[in-house]
């Protein structure tokens, strides 16, 4: 199991975001909220090495962001974006490492999903999917914008069951970009919003 490291965002600059610094220690949820439009998703990108930074530095424990490849970088920071990128005909190729079997029961898939086709799964599907994609193998660090956007609540809560015990053992730090203030309430160590290029404290995890 990888170090568990805290993820540090030193002054970073993209787009209209400016000085924007934060530390995720480690098994912590940072929950980041904001306007649409207001960079949430750019700046995870930026984060994960997909978009350039115009200022700042992004550190994993020691690691600096800017001293390894972007390829190196994301295999420990990894994003989950709001709509996943898929590669291969079948569900299966994408976890060629294996370990997948535990998460899809968790998740409501039994192991015959990895037959299917990328092809016929619901946004829904491939939301959950998307997510035990990026666990296997296991990360250092956790990007998710909006991971349940796709999911009715009772689905949406059955991933947070998965998917929190999992952040604490590991102890990835973890930013993650939700706007349902319910949910915010459950998973959140600290909730920030994003508004006007900048970083604010919008309450504790009770906020709601």
């Amino acid at each position: 199991m990888p170090a568990r490291e805290a993820l540090r965002l030193e002054g970073l600059a993209v787009g209209d975001l400016e000085g924007v610094t934060l530390s995720v220690e480690p098994g912590e949820v940072v929950c980041l909220s904001g306007p649409s439009g207001c960079g949430k998703s750019r700046l995870l990108r930026a984060v994960a090495d997909l978009d350039p930074l115009e200022g700042g530095e992004v550190r994993l424990g020691d690691l600096a962001r800017t001293a390894v490849s972007g390829h190196a970088w994301r295999r420990r920071v990894r994003l989950v974006p709001a709509e996943s990128q898929w590669w291969a005909e079948r569900v299966g190729e994408h976890f060629a490492q294996g370990g997948a079997e535990e998460g899809l029961a968790a998740l409501g898939f039994d192991a015959a999903a990895l037959d299917w086709t990328v092809s016929r799964l619901s946004s829904g599907e491939k939301q959950r999917l998307a997510l035990l994609r990026a666990l296997t193998p296991s990360p250092s660090a956790l990007l998710l914008d909006e991971p349940t956007a796709n999911l009715d609540a009772e689905t949406a809560q059955r991933v947070e069951r998965w998917l929190l015990p999992r952040i604490r053992e590991a102890g990835w730090p973890t930013i993650w970009v939700a706007h349902d203030t319910a949910q915010i309430a459950r998973v959140a160590d600290r909730h920030l919003r994003l508004e006007a290029g900048r970083l604010t404290t919008a309450g504790d995890a009770t906020w709601a």
